[in-house]
């Protein structure tokens, strides 16, 4: 019989608690940008291919600070 981990996995709770937060982030970095192109006056309300590449981007961005931020003063 397979025996299942219980909790966060074998990396430990600081880690999953940095998984979290990052895909957090990741998700309000790119709904953001979403709705910043989708809504902002003067740009054409289409959300088109590039639109969604940009809020990839910005999400990753997102991320990848939002994991800086949480992890300085280790």
């Amino acid at each position: 019989m397979n025996e299942q981990q219980q909790g966060p996995g074998p990396e430990g709770p600081e880690e999953a608690r940095l998984r979290r937060a990052g895909v957090a982030a990741f998700v309000v970095g790119m709904v953001g940008t979403l709705v910043f192109f989708a809504f902002f006056p003067g740009l054409p309300h289409v959300i088109d291919w590039g639109a969604i590449l940009v809020a990839l981007v910005v999400g990753g961005l997102v991320r990848w600070g939002c994991r800086v931020w949480l992890t300085r003063g280790r």
